[in-house]
C-alpha cells in the first residue's frame, strides 16, 4: 500500500469509526454535550439525527467510552428487532439473568425488576439504539413503554436513539405523537464546512503519523466540494487520492488524483457535470456553446468591416 511512501504510521482514512481519530467538529461535540447533560438530569429520552456518514455511530461509540459508573449501558447497533428480542436483548446487555426459555412476559417482569433493583443500587441504566429509524412500529412502541418504568424520584430507564432525517419523519405521524412528547433533547448533526473539511483532512493525517501534508489546496478544496463534507465520503475520496498519487510516484495528491477519486466513487456530489450529462442534454450543450462561438465570430466580422 502507500503507507510506505508517505511514510505514515497506519492508513489515516479508514472507514471504520475509530475514536482515536475523532474530530472535535462542533455539531458533534454540542451533540455529545447535549447527551451528557440530558443523562446526568434524568431525562427518559433524547434523539440524535443527521443523514448517512457525518458520524452518529461514532458520537454512539464515543458516548459508551464516556459514560462510567454509576452509569451502565446497553447498546443495541441492530434494530431489526421484534419487541420480545429488544427485551430479552436488552436484559442481556444490562447483565441480567435469564432463563432457557422465559416467556414475554416473564422477560418483562425480570426486566422491570432488575431495572428497579439497579436504580435501587445508585445505578443509571441507559439504552442507545442506533439506526433507530429502522425500528419496526411496535419495537418502538415498546422502547416508549419501558420508559414509562419510574420510581417516584427517577425513571428506571433512560434511551438515547441515533438515527438518519427519516427518524424526524416517522415520529412526526400521529401514531407516535406520545412518543414524540417523551423527547425533551434533540439533536441534528452538521456537514463540515470548506475550512473543516481542511482541518478534518490534516487531523486525520496528523493522527496516522504524516510529518508535511499530504494533499494540496486545490486538492482539499476539491474533496470538500465533492463530499458535500460528509465525513465518510471524505475519507473515501481522500484514501483513494493517496492511492492515486502513490501510483503515480508524487509525494502529496493534487487536484488531478481527486478528480480520479470522485470519478470513482457513485455518492459524490461532485460537479464533474459533463460526464453526467444525459446524451440530450450534452448535445443541446454543444449546440449552445457553437451559437455562442458563432455569434462572437459575426460579431468581430462586422467590426473588421
Amino acid at each position: 500500500m502507500y503507507l510506505s511512501h508517505f511514510q505514515l504510521a497506519e492508513r489515516p482514512f479508514r472507514l471504520t469509526p475509530n475514536l482515536a481519530y475523532r474530530f472535535q467538529e462542533q455539531s458533534q461535540a454540542e451533540a455529545l454535550t447535549t447527551l451528557r447533560v440530558a443523562l446526568a438530569e434524568g431525562e427518559g429520552f433524547i434523539k440524535v439525527t443527521g443523514e448517512v456518514g457525518l458520524g452518529k455511530t461514532l458520537i454512539c461509540r464515543a458516548l459508551l467510552e464516556a459514560l462510567r459508573p454509576p452509569y451502565i449501558t446497553a447498546w443495541l447497533p441492530d434494530p431489526h428487532l421484534s419487541p420480545g428480542t429488544l427485551r430479552t436483548a436488552l436484559a442481556r446487555e444490562l447483565g441480567l439473568d435469564l432463563p432457557a426459555r422465559p416467556t414475554q412476559q416473564k422477560v418483562h417482569e425480570l426486566l422491570q425488576e432488575g431495572l428497579t433493583r439497579l436504580v435501587a443500587e445508585g445505578r443509571k441504566p441507559v439504552l442507545l439504539i442506533d439506526e433507530a429509524q429502522a425500528l419496526p412500529a411496535s419495537t418502538l412502541e415498546t422502547v416508549r413503554l419501558l420508559t414509562n418504568l419510574e420510581t417516584e424520584q427517577r425513571k428506571l430507564l433512560q434511551v438515547a436513539l441515533f438515527g438518519q432525517p427519516e427518524l424526524d419523519h416517522r415520529l412526526a405521524r400521529p401514531d407516535f405523537r406520545q412518543l414524540r412528547q417523551r423527547i425533551t433533547y434533540s439533536c441534528r448533526l452538521q456537514a463540515l464546512d470548506r475550512q473543516a473539511v481542511g482541518e478534518y483532512i490534516e487531523h486525520r493525517l496528523a493522527r496516522a503519523g504524516a510529518e508535511q501534508p499530504l494533499f494540496t489546496t486545490a486538492a482539499r478544496a476539491r474533496i470538500a466540494r465533492a463530499s458535500d463534507g460528509v465525513p465518510r465520503l471524505i475519507n473515501i475520496l481522500a484514501d483513494k487520492a493517496l492511492l492515486s498519487a502513490y501510483g503515480r510516484g508524487k509525494t502529496r495528491a493534487d487536484w488531478f488524483d481527486v478528480r480520479r477519486a470522485i470519478a470513482d466513487t457513485d455518492a459524490t456530489e461532485d460537479r464533474l457535470w459533463w460526464p453526467r450529462l444525459q446524451p440530450a442534454v450534452r448535445v443541446t450543450a454543444f449546440g449552445l456553446v457553437a451559437l455562442g462561438a458563432y455569434l462572437v465570430l459575426e460579431v468581430v466580422r462586422g467590426g473588421a468591416v
